[in-house]
């Protein structure tokens, strides 16, 4: 394999990223050394926490602005010039361009609207895969829910998805991850998809890419030494009651952990929390820590969350108060630094949509240095793996439009 030497140019990675919601997944690039130029969301709402959370985290805003538009009309002939153009842009200094995204899922979740491919959402996924094809980013990352797998007819989309971005000349390598492994005090569990041009590496498969790239060498622990821990069950729920640590698990992957790291009672957003009209009793009456139901979970302070999402009628309770959790403490849990915050104007809804949506942070900047260590683009010259140094970053000649359907027959 072919080595980059310490008196070489090292690229840099430039990234485009789209469905970016508040910017969960771009916040982990950045925090990895990564410029995100481009940011594509279709929500206002969503997009102006992104910007807010920008200027509160002291970060720049992208050279390239925000895009609040559906990103199916980059696939329209008004739009392409223009987006060919920034990317010519960005690569004009021998950048490595990425595209990044985590398309809407409920469509492929288990516990969503399972219509798949067919679905709203689902067809959101085909329109970034085309995105990808039309454009040919020299790298990219798909993320989507454990479904996309563990459901029979949504592996077959998933696998005709792959197909046709192999076919497009991209070498993929995938995998199953859990947002505890990186840190984050949440079990959430995730499809990640990585896709290189297949000219950019010293490698002719995805096999070979598969055998190369180390899923495991930003985790912070493996997912079965995380689950062997005695974490407490439940425990009698008291309001602003003391529970004594149980010293054989790790503090930093529990809730309370995150909460006091995040320093929630004094956030910003710490009163952003929805206050119920009735049910009171109910509150009183769940368990801490019992997480069994499909709607009101109760953390444990001292155990991980489960998967944070605040939608379909899903609701999340503190661990000792008679309330749900607060957006600030959602941030805790999604592993964000206490400084993100978002603004007062966003609704309620829109705060709690748009942080259970999100990829953990830890997990997104674990992942987005894993990537940027693979190709030696951190000025680390002693990595064996580098890109190729024959490859030039530009967009590559149109090829034929193979749709998803077509693949399928």
């Amino acid at each position: 394999m072919n080595s980059l030497s310490s008196g070489q140019h090292q690229p840099k990675i430039k990234i485009f990223s789209f469905f970016a919601g508040i910017g969960f997944l771009d916040l982990g690039f950045e925090m990895a050394g990564i410029e995100v130029l481009y940011v594509n969301e279709v929500n206002s709402s969503f997009l102006s926490g992104y910007q807010y959370s920008r200027s509160k985290l002291g970060l720049s805003q992208p050279e390239y602005g925000y895009d609040c538009d559906d990103a199916t009309n980059l696939l329209q002939c008004q739009k392409e010039e223009r987006f060919r153009d920034l990317l010519t842009d960005a690569r004009k200094d021998g950048s490595i361009v990425g595209f990044i995204a985590g398309p809407p899922c409920p469509d492929f979740s288990v516990g969503g609207k399972n219509r798949g491919g067919e679905g709203n959402n689902g067809k959101l996924t085909e329109t970034y895969i085309e995105i990808i094809c039309r454009y040919q980013p020299d790298l990219f990352l798909f993320e989507n829910v454990k479904g996309l797998w563990s459901t029979a007819k949504h592996r077959l989309f998933y696998s005709t998805m792959r197909a046709r971005l192999e076919q497009s000349g991209y070498l993929i390598t995938d995998s199953l991850i859990n947002a505890l492994e990186y840190g984050a005090p949440q079990s959430r569990e995730r499809v990640i998809a990585i896709g290189f041009r297949s000219e950019l590496l010293p490698m002719k498969s995805s096999e070979e890419l598969g055998s190369n790239f180390s899923w495991d060498s930003n985790k912070k622990n493996s997912i079965d030494r995380i689950f062997s821990y005695p974490w407490p069950k439940t425990n009698i729920f008291s309001e602003n009651s003391s529970l004594t640590f149980p010293v054989e698990i790790p503090m930093d992957l529990t809730v309370q952990y995150w909460f006091e790291k995040n320093d929630v009672t004094h956030h910003p957003n710490s009163h952003h929390c929805f206050t119920p009209r009735a049910g009171l009793s109910r509150f009183l009456s769940v368990l801490e820590g019992d997480d069994s139901k499909k709607s009101y979970k109760r953390l444990h302070r001292w155990r991980y969350s489960p998967t944070a999402c605040y939608g379909n009628n899903e609701v999340h309770l503190h661990p000792y108060q008679a309330r749900r959790i607060s957006v600030a403490e959602a941030l805790a849990i999604q592993s964000l630094p206490p400084a993100f915050e978002l603004p007062s104007t966003m609704s309620l809804t829109d705060m709690f949509k748009s942080t259970g949506n999100g990829v953990p942070f830890l997990a997104a900047k674990g992942i987005a240095t894993t990537i940027s260590e693979f190709l030696s683009v951190d000025s680390k010259p002693d990595l064996s793996l580098t890109i190729n140094p024959n490859y030039h970053s530009q967009n590559s000649p149109q090829e034929k439009q193979l749709s998803l359907l077509d693949l399928a027959r």
